[in-house]
């Protein structure tokens, strides 16, 4: 039996950490394609758009973006202090004025306690210089994320934008770039706990891009839970957060779905949907 001293020690110690610890096993992460294109090709403002997508972005743990080319500063401007954001692979193109990088961020509001470490690729093909929805002007790839809780549960994220376009041509790029994807996490993240999301391009009613997205599910053992469903109808469904457990660290899906705070009474923020899944790591 404790000495009555002890015990009352440990149980105030116990009720004081409780909360935050709970707290800090638990992710709300978003995917978001957020159409950053500069104005005069996004036929919009994005200047009006990205400080309220900033906002937004603010009440998540972690922040898969994609499409941030020309805004990113108004971005940053509008995250809260604390936020860190990597963006992805830079121009890969020497020869190129006119192309960008990957247009990928990630940005997190974990507390310190969590440890990030982030690794970016790009893609060895494209598809589309002057047409096929000119892919080739960016350096598209992945960023890949090493995460550490502060329980010590680690696990692995991706974030990426595969090819558009409807062509066979960008539909093999498409496939390329799964496969060096694919590659990636067999040679170096073989049984870890794995969350891979982004704008996938493959459009879900799609016979031909449905047969890649199951085939690299299968692959890597890949969980769908939104299932292909958008909460809300009339978006394109090409954008996906796909997930795995390990042994030693598991998911739970707490909630799941579209932001419809991402819809303002003048419209969405982006031509895509705000997706997120807010998990539980055991």
């Amino acid at each position: 039996m404790f000495p009555k001293f002890n015990f009352s020690l440990l149980l105030i110690f116990y009720f004081i950490m409780l909360p935050s610890f709970l707290a800090s096993e638990e992710i709300k992460l978003l995917t978001y394609n957020t159409h950053g294109l500069p104005a005069i090709f996004s036929g919009d403002d994005p200047d009006k758009r990205f400080p309220l997508i900033a906002k937004q972005i603010n009440r998540y743990q972690i922040s898969l973006l994609q499409e941030d080319f020309a805004h990113h500063e108004v971005l940053l401007n509008g995250l809260e202090d604390g936020a860190i954001a990597i963006r992805g692979n830079k121009n890969q193109s020497n020869f190129c004025l006119f192309c960008s990088g990957s247009g990928l961020t990630t940005i997190s509001n974990l507390g310190k306690d969590w440890e990030l470490k982030f690794y970016n690729e790009a893609f060895n093909t494209c598809s589309g210089w002057l047409g096929k929805l000119n892919d080739c002007f960016a350096s598209k790839g992945f960023q890949l994320i090493s995460v550490k809780s502060p329980a010590g549960k680690e696990f692995f994220i991706i974030n990426t934008h595969l090819d558009a376009g409807r062509d066979n041509s960008d539909r093999k790029a498409r496939e390329s770039q799964l496969n060096q994807i694919l590659t990636k996490v067999k040679q170096e993240l073989s049984g870890e706990a794995l969350i891979l999301a982004g704008d996938l391009n493959l459009n879900w009613n799609d016979d031909q891009d449905r047969l890649l997205l199951e085939n690299f599910k299968s692959n890597l053992g890949l969980l769908d839970p939104i299932n292909g469903v958008q909460v809300e109808s009339g978006w394109s469904i090409i954008d996906y957060i796909l997930y795995r457990n390990s042994e030693k660290t598991s998911f739970d899906v707490i909630k799941k779905g579209q932001d419809i705070k991402f819809l303002t009474e003048k419209g969405p923020l982006s031509d895509h949907p705000a997706l997120y899944l807010k998990l539980k790591i055991n």
